[in-house]
């Protein structure tokens, strides 16, 4: 079952604690600390639009993609009144194709995780690389192993008066992925609307991805804690990576 069919009218409201600013905030200093001031950008797996937004309010011309059209219905809407709102397509990442190259690709909240297959993984971060133009720079963070193993048997719960959500964590040691399914319940009027969806991330290391990035043909790779510069300490939860098309010379 497709994820983020029915979630996608209610996902931000489900997730407001999520602090969008923050995260782009670090993607600046990530891009202060390499010495870049990028103009174009796209934002991978950008479901709802908030990092697309916030980048494009930064003055940059934005692409954002993502396989979801329901997120990206969302994602439209979010952005219609900005000056020079983001592009929106809708695509696969192992699918990726831009018609302009890019200075900066970015990928939040564990998108990649998403991709649970690691070929396709690894033809995703080839695809990523094609579209950065010489020079530029890829940032994107990913659940540690060790959140997606503790996720084994949870049971969480999210609500506000118009929605209502509970889901469940089953982490798989053969398939080295976590799954989750979600019962959501979103009032319509005077009535209820029950659907299901499940979730599945891929539970990837930091060495994985590191030689995805480098087969790809990426260099300055660097795995940082979380919206933190400086390396992940044991038991973190997320992880952010970077990685560079190259240098400018």
């Amino acid at each position: 079952m497709n994820a983020y069919r029915a979630l996608a009218a209610s996902y931000d409201r489900l997730t407001n604690d999520v602090d969008y600013e923050a995260v782009v905030e670090f993607y600046w200093n990530i891009l202060q600390r390499e010495k870049l001031q990028p103009r174009t950008a796209v934002d991978l797996a950008c479901g709802t639009g908030s990092v697309a937004v916030l980048l494009a309010q930064k003055g940059l011309q934005v692409t954002a993609v993502d396989m979801s059209e329901d997120m990206l219905c969302v994602a439209a809407q979010k952005a219609s009144e900005l000056n020079d709102p983001p592009v929106f397509v809708c695509q696969k990442l192992q699918q990726l194709r831009l018609p302009k190259g890019v200075d900066l690709a970015v990928c939040a909240l564990d998108s990649l995780d998403y991709i649970t297959d690691p070929a396709d993984c690894r033809e995703a971060i080839q695809r990523v690389y094609k579209v950065l133009n010489p020079g530029g720079c890829f940032i994107f963070d990913v659940n540690t192993p060790e959140k997606l193993q503790a996720m084994d048997g949870q049971v969480f719960l999210d609500e506000d008066e118009d929605v209502f959500c509970i889901w469940r964590g089953e982490f798989d040691q053969r398939s080295n992925i976590c799954s989750y399914g979600m019962d959501l319940f979103q009032r319509k009027g005077a009535y209820w609307e029950r659907s299901f969806e499940e979730h599945r991330e891929y539970a990837y290391s930091p060495e994985q991805l590191k030689g995805y990035l480098k087969d790809a043909g990426f260099t300055g790779i660097q795995v940082f804690a979380d919206r933190r510069l400086q390396d992940p300490e044991e038991g973190e939860q997320r992880i952010y990576l970077k990685a560079r098309k190259g240098r400018i010379k």
